[in-house]
């Protein structure tokens, strides 16, 4: 069973449906103890997107908690050669995946749906990343804010192939167009990327209602001016948000590294027990 995590993250999270669209298809979670956070956005559908993210950030969450009970997420599956943190958020993407295109599929109210898709896990001073569609998330080191996901959108691909100047992708009416979702296809694919993670590092994993409305340099002036107060920061981050229009549901949640987190192996604590007790024998 993997130890909490409450004492080395701060986590806050907020949604909002913003000024204009009628609902929050938007969805979140997080969990500090168990050290992982999801948020999602759905699409399509009368009544269908809302329906697609919250499906994804419930199962995907119980899903979680289930795993952590039964394996350590930092130990490498003999069999693949990868962290076991990749093959449970994988396992349950694709579980969550399987249940949104089924109800797609054989619900008429929701055949279209889908949702974008960012959750990151924490462990052993790691933290593993794995996202599908343009939610983000981001990471405040020092003064540096830097977005480690990269979006699965036809703009990214045009600002890939330097047909879109990265300055002026804000402002490109089909910036919403993306690649890849979940629950589009009988299988999904998501990315997955590994990080390290140092005491002070703050990350954001948000909705496009946010980046879209907010330029990354306006978004790191209210990080920075709030970095500690996570509570404030969100507050701050949706109203900037609905400031400048609220054009679209905004929703962000807040990770704060308080302390280191490693995961020691079990015979450690015994063995630093016993060379205490035999220094000097």
């Amino acid at each position: 069973m993997t130890p909490k995590l409450s004492h080395a993250l701060e986590m806050v999270c907020r949604s909002d449906p913003g000024l204009v669209r009628e609902r929050n298809e938007d969805a979140v979670a997080m969990d500090p103890d168990c050290g992982f956070a999801i948020l999602a956005d759905g699409m399509g559908g009368y009544n269908a997107g809302d329906v697609a993210s919250g499906m994804t950030v419930n199962l995907i969450s119980q899903g979680l908690r289930q795993a952590l009970l039964h394996y350590e997420p930092h130990r490498i599956d003999p069999v693949n050669g990868r962290p076991n943190a990749l093959t449970m958020l994988e396992s349950q993407i694709q579980l969550a995946n399987a249940a949104v295109f089924e109800a797609a599929q054989t619900q008429s109210q929701c055949s279209g749906m889908g949702t974008t898709l960012v959750t990151a896990l924490f462990y052993d001073n790691k933290m593993m990343v794995a996202h599908i569609g343009d939610s983000r998330l981001y990471r405040l080191r020092a003064t540096h804010l830097e977005q480690l996901t990269r979006d699965h959108s036809l703009l990214q691909e045009q600002i890939d192939a330097g047909l879109v100047r990265q300055e002026d992708a804000r402002f490109v009416e089909y910036k919403n167009l993306v690649t890849k979702a979940l629950g589009i296809e009988a299988y999904a694919e998501p990315e997955f990327n590994e990080f390290q993670v140092e005491v002070g590092d703050l990350y954001m994993l948000c909705s496009d209602g946010l980046n879209d409305m907010l330029a990354d340099s306006d978004i790191l002036h209210v990080l920075q001016s709030n970095q500690l107060q996570l509570h404030d920061a969100a507050d701050h981050l949706i109203d900037a948000a609905n400031d400048v229009g609220g054009r679209d549901n905004v929703s962000v949640i807040l990770i704060h590294i308080k302390a280191a987190f490693p995961t020691h192996p079990r015979w450690m604590p015994k063995l630093f027990s016993w060379l205490g007790n035999h220094r000097g024998h």
